[in-house]
């Protein structure tokens, strides 16, 4: 493909293929507003309600997806992926729309979550490959840009439709799907991303070698064993904690005192408007321009403060627009937007998109534990004793980010490779092995 045709896709394709995230978080938080209503309408317990918050695209569902999705990514491609899962996202999302009983709503959550989970690490992988260096942090932050609409959004239509009861609901999910079928058509004529290529292109005919060397290689690198530990630690212990305020937080503010769902509901959407706000002039901005360890130093005690404010305060109103206001930001120059990045930079092209397979899939299954007992430990022992599970898990986060975080910076892709693997691995002669090209760290 022409490199004048490739670039006028630049950000189109970066928005088309961040739609993912969207789509992801805006099905997380159709999930959130209705779980209430599912229960009533089912007639269901908060065990019944824990297991379709874990089995959705929050938890368990989409680990699956990432599992299947991350390796397949390596084998066949970017594109093939980002293409095809949208399908099923709108096969999950119609069957939740029309749901008449639990188990189908049950099949309805299982495939939104699959399908989110196939699509999330795809995206993240390909904007960042697409991405120019000097700017990374910018075109990957606009997935996150996504992901923060997505609640923003879906909130907003619950205030808007609440007074429709679960009829409201169903036409949340209804907008994910108009939502996904356009983002589907636009992403039908978006090239492949070039350094996929680039690495198929020197293997001729080895596509399954190389998803072999993707997953085999992952484990058996000790570049990629300490990459994989690293951002374990930082996204799965935050992640634990987003995804249970993601679809319980109105739970949450029910426990607290907050009974209306109106009310609820627009807190959340102050949290989520307080998210794009912080990833468009915090991560965005500042994410290739300023020291990462410091950047993300910042968001990370936000979050702490943010769950501490929720059990050591008063738990009064202007306590809890303390809490969605520094939660809000510290989500938008948060451990998601980073690990977005780094999940990217520290694996070479013939593992990448395996990788953060494994580290969705980790992450999630983390979030799906927990959130199978998160409704019956709130019910039970309330709001103090899950926000200091909350603050345990954040500062696990903290610490390892901040220590440990990369000096990747400003750097391609290939220049990290050569400085991790000591040689290239996306080019001729780079097998993914001992064959593969040495080369020196670039400046």
């Amino acid at each position: 493909m022409a490199l004048g045709a490739r670039s006028t896709t630049g950000w189109k394709a970066t928005i088309a293929v961040a739609m993912s995230n969207y789509i992801e978080a805006g099905s997380i938080i159709a999930i959130a507003v209705s779980l209430s209503a599912w229960q009533e309408r089912f007639g269901i317990d908060d065990a019944a309600v824990g297991l379709l918050a874990a089995l959705s695209a929050n938890a368990f569902g989409a680990a699956v997806g990432a599992a299947v999705g991350g390796p397949l990514c390596d084998r066949l491609g970017r594109k093939f992926i980002y293409t095809y899962d949208l399908v099923l996202y709108m096969v999950g999302v119609l069957l939740a729309a029309f749901a008449v009983s639990y188990p189908m709503l049950l099949v309805a959550f299982v495939l939104t979550g699959i399908a989110v989970g196939a699509g999330v690490p795809a995206s993240w992988t390909y904007i960042a490959e697409e991405a120019p260096a000097a700017s990374r942090a910018r075109h990957v932050g606009t997935a996150q840009l996504a992901w923060s609409f997505g609640p923003l959004i879906g909130f907003a239509l619950a205030v808007a439709l609440g007074g429709l009861g679960l009829t409201g609901d169903r036409i949340i999910f209804l907008h994910l799907f108009v939502v996904a079928a356009v983002t589907w058509w636009v992403r039908q004529g978006l090239p492949e991303s070039a350094i996929w290529e680039d690495e198929r292109r020197a293997r001729p005919g080895t596509a399954a070698a190389a998803a072999g060397r993707g997953l085999a290689g992952l484990f058996s690198r000790r570049a990629n064993v300490t990459a994989l530990l690293f951002l374990f630690g930082v996204y799965a212990f935050w992640n634990t904690v987003a995804g249970q305020a993601g679809i319980f937080m109105p739970r949450v503010y029910e426990a607290a005192g907050v009974t209306s769902g109106t009310e609820q509901n627009l807190l959340q959407v102050l949290v989520w408007g307080c998210t794009v706000l912080g990833t468009w002039f915090g991560f965005m901005r500042y994410g290739d321009r300023v020291s990462r360890r410091a950047l993300y130093a910042v968001g990370a005690v936000a979050g702490v403060v943010a769950w501490g404010l929720l059990v050591f305060a008063d738990g009064s109103l202007p306590t809890l627009l303390g809490y969605a206001v520094v939660w809000g930001l510290a989500a938008g120059i948060g451990a998601q937007a980073f690990y977005s990045v780094w999940t990217s930079e520290l694996f070479a092209t013939p593992y990448r998109a395996s990788a953060q397979g494994v580290l969705f899939f980790a992450a999630r299954c983390a979030v799906g534990l927990l959130s199978y007992w998160f409704p019956t430990l709130l019910s039970e022992r309330g709001v103090p004793f899950v926000g200091t599970i909350m603050i345990a898990l954040l500062v696990v986060a903290l610490v390892v980010g901040t220590v440990f975080t990369p000096d990747t910076r400003g750097k391609t892709l290939q220049q990290i490779e050569a400085e991790r693997y000591g040689e290239v691995l996306d080019e001729p002669g780079g097998a993914g092995g001992a064959g593969g090209r040495r080369a020196p760290a670039r400046r």
